[in-house]
């Protein structure tokens, strides 16, 4: 049986439980606050059910399942799983990477960007920006001209051909969407989506900002996120 290590792990918390209250009959409700309190204890320790990881170093181990580490990890893990379905559901396509569809795709919902906003939005640096947007001109998707006030700006839109090229792949997108989604409830996805925009909301203000540029800025504003 897969699970048996871990029947074997609620039987050794339901006795540890119960020595703790001595001969009085504990609760559903006893051991699910008990629970709660192991599970939410930073310094317990983390059950290694990570298929990925060995045993040959316990301290690396500790580290990685230190509650924040091991959410951030499982964070790169479904960025990853998502963009590889990404790129399924746009073979065929000239659209190269999530990025340029993710670009196209904000441009679909503007008039108009000039290039420096399109890259923020898309959450790129400038480079690798400037290199989708090339991309997509290339491609004939996106369509760019001076700015009138500023030859130095240039603005961009989207063309016909790339608002077709978009309604064509959003059936497949959103087939990622919900396979990113699992067999989540509906209650779970709603959860999990309030729980997303509002760290979405703490990072993209960091991000606007330009709040975390090195080390140290790393380290100050880990400081400030410990709860009160």
């Amino acid at each position: 049986m897969k699970s048996y290590q871990l029947i074997h792990q609620l039987i050794s918390l339901v006795e540890e439980l119960e020595a703790e209250n001595h001969s009085r009959e504990v609760s559903i409700q006893d051991f699910t606050g008990f629970l709660l309190n192991k599970v939410g204890d930073p310094t317990g320790n983390n059950i290694n059910n990570e298929v990925r990881f060995g045993n040959s170093d316990t301290t690396a181990l500790d580290i990685a399942y230190q509650l924040d580490n091991n959410i951030s990890r499982l964070f790169v893990f479904m960025g990853r799983y998502a963009k590889s379905y990404i790129k399924k559901a746009l073979e065929g396509t000239s659209l190269q990477t999530t990025e340029d569809f993710t670009a196209l795709a904000i441009l679909l919902t503007h008039n108009h960007l000039s290039k420096s906003e399109l890259i923020s939005h898309n959450l790129q640096e400038k480079t690798s920006g400037t290199e989708v947007i090339r991309r997509l001109i290339a491609s004939g998707l996106v369509r760019q001209w001076d700015d009138v006030k500023d030859k130095r700006s240039k603005h961009i839109a989207i063309t016909a051909e790339g608002k077709g090229l978009l309604f064509s792949v959003f059936e497949h997108t959103s087939y990622v969407g919900k396979i990113i989604t699992g067999k989540l409830t509906v209650a779970e996805k709603f959860t999990l989506q309030y729980l997303l925009q509002k760290l979405e909301s703490f990072h993209l203000e960091h991000y606007e900002k330009k709040t975390i540029l090195n080390k140290e800025d790393l380290k100050r504003i880990a400081s400030e996120t410990i709860p009160a």
